[in-house]
C-alpha cells in the first residue's frame, strides 16, 4: 500500500534530522499558565469495551477500549496495543482526566480509545489544526510579500510606506547574528534588504528625501486575545500580532523583549537603514494605510519600489511545528480567516479553521477553537478530531498536507522533542516518533506518528489536562514512555 511509502519516508527523515537536528536545540515554547477550567462531555464515539488485563485496577473513565475494524473478518492487533500501554496508564502523574487515542493510518482503524467521549484543553497540539487549514487553503508553495510603496498623496516629500504582507518571519536582517528565533528555513526575508533595494529604487526615480510610513492594515481585531491569560504579554509570553514586524516582535535578537508596537518599530529599523544608505528621512515614520477598503478607495500610491517574499509555506510549517512557534501560528490563523474570504483576526481565522476542517473531514462536534497557537485554556478539542487532522498529514493522496506530519519535531533530536525521550524506558521511540507537544499549566499533551516494530505507521494523540503541577515531569515522561510502547509494539495483522 502506498501508506507503506509514506512509513520509510517518515523513518528516512528522522534519520535524516537526527544527523542533523541534533546540533540545533531548541526550548519549548509552549507556555504554562493558571489552572484548567471546567471541562464538558460531548457523545462517546462507539467502541468495543473490552476488559482490562488481569491486575489492572482503573477507573471506568480509564479503561481502555479497543476497537474492531473491518480487516477482511480478521480481528485486528487491537490487544497488542493495549496490553503495551495498560500499565503505563495506571501512573497517577496522568491526573483523573487521560484521553488516548492510536489509529492504525494505514487501515484507518482505532486500535484504543480512553476518554474518547470527553474535550480536551489542546494548548499547543492545536497547532496541528492551524497547519493543515493554512496548508489546505494557500498551499505548501505559497509565499507571504512584505513591500515597500511610493505614496505622494500628502504633504511634503512623498512617501515610503512599509507594508505588511503577514509574513510571520520578517527578519531583522538577512543573517541575524543570532537566528534562534527561525533556524530551520532556507531563508528570511528582511526589512535591511527591503530597505536597501528600496534607497536604490529612490535614487534611480531621482528621490532624495522621504517620510516613512507603515501599512499593517492586513490583519484587524484585537492583537491580543481576550481568550489568552492577561499576562502573557506583559509577561512576554507572546507578542501583539500583528501583519508587520521583525523577528516576530522582538526589540532585539533570539528571545529578547518584545515591543509594545511591533509594526512601529519595524518601520523605525526600515527608516534607520534608509538613512545608512544615503536616503534622507523626514520625521519619524508614522501609520499610512494605503487604502479603506470600507469607503472602497482606491490605493493613494505611485508604485511598489520594491519586494521580499517569505519562505515557502511549508517550511514556515515545519517551523512553527517544531519549535511550537506561538507567535507564527498565529499570522497563519489570520491568514487561514483571509484565505476563506473571512477577516484576518483571531474570530475570522477561528471561523476559517471550522469551515475549512469540517470540509477536509475532520469532525468538529465538540471542538471550539479561540486562537492558532493554544494559548488560550478555552480551546477545546476531541481525540477523534486530532486524529483526523494527524490522518490528513499522513494521507499519501494530499501531498499538500504533508508538512502537518513531515514538519513535526522528532523524538529525542529536534525542536520540543530534544530533550524528551531520555530514559531507556522511552528510548525505542527515537528517530521513529514525530509529535507535537502541548504544554500549560495543568496540560501535558503529546500528538503525532509513530512507526512501529513492524512497520506500522500509527497515529496517536495523548491528551491530559488535570495535571498537578508537582506531577508535570512524571506525566510528560509517562507521555514520552506510551509513545515508545507503541514503537516496541508488533502490531501486524493478516489482511
Amino acid at each position: 500500500m502506498r501508506i507503506r511509502t509514506l512509513v520509510a519516508v517518515i523513518a528516512a527523515v528522522a534519520l535524516l534530522a537526527a544527523g542533523v537536528g541534533a546540533l540545533a536545540l531548541y526550548a519549548d515554547r509552549d507556555n504554562p499558565s493558571a489552572g484548567p477550567g471546567e471541562q464538558s462531555a460531548t457523545p462517546p464515539a462507539p467502541t468495543v469495551p473490552v476488559p482490562a488485563p488481569e491486575g489492572l485496577d482503573l477507573p471506568e473513565a480509564r479503561q481502555p477500549q479497543a476497537v474492531l475494524g473491518d480487516t477482511g473478518g480478521v480481528r485486528i492487533a487491537a490487544g497488542a496495543v493495549r496490553r503495551q500501554l495498560a500499565r503505563l496508564l495506571r501512573d497517577k502523574d496522568l491526573g483523573p482526566h487521560v484521553g488516548v487515542l492510536v489509529r492504525d493510518l494505514d487501515s484507518g482503524d482505532d486500535l484504543l480509545s480512553v476518554g474518547g467521549g470527553s474535550r480536551f484543553t489542546p494548548a499547543s497540539t492545536l497547532k496541528l489544526f492551524t497547519a493543515a487549514a493554512v496548508l489546505a487553503l494557500l498551499g505548501p508553495e505559497h509565499r507571504f510579500e512584505t513591500a515597500v510603496v511610493l505614496d505622494r498623496s500628502g504633504p511634503g516629500p512623498p512617501r515610503a510606506v512599509l507594508v505588511g504582507g503577514g509574513d510571520p518571519l520578517l527578519a531583522r536582517t538577512q543573517r541575524d547574528p543570532d537566528r534562534a528565533f527561525a533556524p530551520d528555513v532556507s531563508t528570511v526575508a528582511s526589512v535591511d534588504r527591503l530597505a536597501q533595494r528600496t534607497a536604490q529604487a529612490l535614487r534611480a526615480a531621482g528621490v532624495r528625501r522621504v517620510q516613512v510610513g507603515w501599512d499593517e492594515s492586513l490583519f484587524t481585531g484585537p492583537a491580543v486575545s481576550p481568550r489568552w491569560e492577561r499576562s502573557y504579554v506583559p509577561d512576554e509570553v507572546v507578542s501583539r500580532i500583528s501583519a508587520l514586524w521583525v523577528n516576530e516582535g522582538r526589540l532585539g535578537y533570539g528571545y529578547s523583549a518584545r515591543s509594545d508596537n511591533p509594526a512601529a518599530a519595524a518601520a523605525r529599523e526600515f527608516a534607520e537603514v534608509l538613512e545608512r544608505r544615503g536616503v534622507t528621512v523626514r520625521g519619524t515614520p508614522v501609520p499610512t494605510p494605503l487604502a479603506d477598503p470600507a469607503a472602497g478607495d482606491e490605493e493613494a500610491a505611485d508604485g511598489v519600489l520594491a519586494t521580499a517574499e517569505s519562505a515557502p509555506l511549508d517550511e514556515i510549517v515545519q517551523h512553527v511545528l517544531t519549535v511550537s512557534d506561538n507567535e507564527g501560528a498565529e499570522v497563519l490563523l489570520r491568514h487561514v480567516g483571509l484565505a476563506s474570504d473571512r477577516a484576518g483576526s483571531f474570530r475570522g481565522g477561528s471561523a476559517g479553521l471550522r469551515a475549512t476542517l469540517t470540509r477536509l473531514g475532520v469532525p468538529w462536534r465538540g471542538v471550539d477553537v479561540y486562537d492558532g497557537s493554544g494559548l488560550s485554556r478555552s480551546n477545546r478539542v476531541t481525540l477523534a478530531a486530532e486524529l483526523a487532522v494527524l490522518g490528513l498529514g499522513a494521507d499519501p493522496d494530499r501531498p499538500d498536507l504533508r508538512g502537518v506530519v513531515a514538519g513535526l519535531p522528532v523524538a529525542g533530536f529536534n525542536g520540543t522533542l530534544a530533550y524528551r525521550f531520555v530514559d531507556d524506558a522511552s528510548a525505542a521511540a527515537k528517530g521513529v516518533a514525530r509529535a507535537k507537544t502541548g504544554t500549560l499549566t495543568g496540560v501535558q499533551g503529546l500528538a503525532g506518528v509513530v512507526v512501529s516494530r513492524d512497520g506500522s505507521l500509527l497515529g496517536f494523540a495523548l491528551l491530559l489536562d488535570r495535571v498537578r503541577p508537582a506531577d508535570t515531569f512524571g506525566a510528560r515522561l509517562t507521555l514520552d514512555r506510551l509513545t515508545s510502547a507503541l514503537a516496541r509494539c508488533g502490531c501486524a495483522r493478516r489482511r
